[in-house]
């Protein structure tokens, strides 16, 4: 799941794709109805992948949040952002049970919840895709921890 690519901008609904940057600011694209528009640098645009919700011990990010409730749902929808306040609260204590109630608002979770169903709906939540970067980086770094043993080896018998 990369959330680089996918934008939150302020005044307006939806999620968008980031086509390309501008001089006044960017090219986007709805991903529900793929229109394109210019998003200006004045605008407050948000990548997914740099939000991250408060909870008593620090911060854990969306992706990590999208993960929970997917693994929750079983991949499917959860329960739709307009439900009540007390339907959304519990749905974020089970998925994460040390989110900061202070600082972690009702609409703050109907955006989380919004934006979640919007991109299993798309079918941009994807966790064998991760699972499968997670692999390759512990892969090297086990070459890399044995081409260190090799040159220990050989400096010890040199």
């Amino acid at each position: 799941m990369d959330l680089k690519g996918i934008l939150s901008i302020g005044g307006y609904s939806g999620l968008y794709k980031l086509i390309k940057q501008t001089k006044n600011g960017f090219v986007v694209e709805s991903l529900t109805d793929k229109k394109r528009m210019q998003a200006f640098a004045t605008s407050k645009i948000s990548t997914l992948e740099d939000i991250a919700i408060y909870t008593e011990t620090g911060e854990v990010s969306l992706k990590d949040v999208f993960k929970k409730i997917f693994e929750k749902e079983n991949g499917k929808q959860t329960i739709g952002h307009k439900s009540s306040a007390d339907e959304l609260k519990n749905l974020f204590a089970e998925v994460l049970p040390d989110y900061d109630r202070d600082r972690v608002y009702v609409s703050d979770i109907k955006k989380v919840v919004n934006w979640y169903n919007q991109l299993v709906d798309l079918g941009l939540i994807d966790l064998k895709e991760d699972e499968e970067k997670q692999k390759e980086e512990e892969d090297t770094v086990n070459e890399e921890k044995n081409k260190e043993k090799e040159n220990d080896t050989k400096e010890n018998k040199a």
